[in-house]
């Protein structure tokens, strides 16, 4: 994400992306990889918790 918020030119070139859809997206998917990341992966379960 840190890269397409730096860099997403490309994406505007033609009219085909809007400024405002590119950052909406980011933002989006800024917010699904923190829910992602505040839980634990199967094989953390696996390692620690299963019992």
């Amino acid at each position: 994400m840190d890269a397409l918020e730096a860099d997403h030119d490309f994406l505007l070139a033609g009219g085909v992306f809007n400024e405002d859809l590119i950052q909406r997206w980011i933002a989006q998917k800024r917010l699904e990889e923190r829910e992602v990341r505040n839980r634990p992966h199967p094989y953390e379960i696996e390692l620690y918790y299963d019992l």
